[in-house]
């Protein structure tokens, strides 16, 4: 190949991956509707049926094809790769969920009147700061348990 060809190839690819750049915001809003259109019809009884359909189907065909290697790559390769791409659409689903249900949370701690704003954001905290905090919200709601405890007590 020239050196000529080359070239052309490389800003071909360039041209390419410029056009893909620029059309990202598009891929993902098509991947995201992709997903979320996904996850409710693998989310069904039926979708649970086709698959056990289609492995009863697998399974009794077993003795037409002489229970052969083939017949089993098959099934292999095929739930391998249902497995490997249904990792990404779940966790596409689950971080946006995630996101979602954050800003739900800090659109109530904004609402109400003498929360702590400080607690806005904690998913970006780090662990260390996390935990922190954490042992300072076990330590509150033991002090409360024990509060209501002696008021159950002194009623008594």
């Amino acid at each position: 190949m020239s050196t000529t060809n080359i070239q052309a190839l490389k800003e071909q690819g360039l041209l390419i991956l410029d056009s893909f750049i620029q059309d990202r915001e598009k891929w993902n809003s098509k991947f995201d509707h992709f997903c979320r259109l996904a996850s409710v019809i693998t989310g069904k009884p039926i979708a649970f049926n086709c698959a056990l359909g289609i492995i009863i189907f697998w399974m009794l065909s077993g003795p037409v094809f002489g229970f052969s290697d083939t017949w089993q790559l098959i099934i292999n390769t095929a739930t391998t790769i249902v497995t490997f791409l249904m990792v990404f659409l779940i966790q596409h689903t689950q971080n946006r969920e995630s996101v979602a249900i954050h800003v739900k949370l800090d659109e109530l701690i904004l609402a109400q009147e003498g929360a702590r704003n400080d607690l806005l954001d904690l998913e970006v905290m780090e662990e260390k700061e996390l935990k922190i905090l954490h042992e300072h919200y076990v330590t509150l709601a033991k002090n409360a348990r024990t509060e209501i405890s002696n008021r159950l007590e002194g009623a008594k």
